[in-house]
């Protein structure tokens, strides 16, 4: 299935390189062995040397990456992050994103070349960039300081992520409870 290509978006082979540009934006995906690439008529296709099932497997792989690259330098990639608890709060200040997070110090995130942060309201994370891969790996990590706990639902969570509550400890009753 060919990839169609917006305007102002330029893809090249480089030996075993696809390099995919727009403006000062640009993404380089290696081609496998047995996998070759023609960019031509607003569209890349690409063509494997035979079927086996492994040459079927990275004719897919490779041309969904390439697909990707080419919607993040037109479109770019984004991953929305929520802050849910009391005192827990994000800002970004330079190339770094500080977070607190009910721990006894503050945690600074450095931000990593090629993606974008911005804060809204001190609880809601954007996570922006063109490379589809570095923009979920940026949001892992960061969704890792703190990720949600099932019984208050506090940490940091994937904007379109639900957390299961859990029920908490039922409290005893009676003369048992006060011995």
């Amino acid at each position: 299935m060919p990839i169609p290509l917006p305007p102002g978006v330029k893809v090249r082979v480089e030996g075993a390189t696809v390099m995919v540009e727009k403006g000062k934006v640009a993404l380089a995906n290696p081609l496998p062995r047995g996998i070759t690439c023609a960019v031509g008529q607003g569209a890349v296709t690409f063509q494997r040397a035979d079927d086996t099932r492994q040459q079927r497997a990275l004719h897919g792989l490779t041309r969904a990456l390439v697909a990707n690259a080419v919607k993040g330098v037109h479109e770019g990639f984004t991953r929305d992050l929520e802050i849910v608890g009391i005192g827990y709060k994000a800002q970004v200040q330079g190339r770094v994103l500080q977070l607190a997070l009910g721990f006894s110090h503050p945690i600074d995130f450095p931000i990593p070349d090629g993606i974008e942060i911005k804060v809204d309201k001190q609880t809601r994370l954007a996570i922006g960039g063109a490379d589809r891969q570095k923009v979920g790996q940026v949001a892992a990590e960061i969704r890792a300081l703190r990720p949600p706990e099932p019984y208050k639902g506090k940490g940091i969570k994937y904007a379109d992520e639900v957390i299961k509550k859990k029920a908490g400890k039922a409290g005893k009753t009676g003369a048992a409870a006060g011995a």
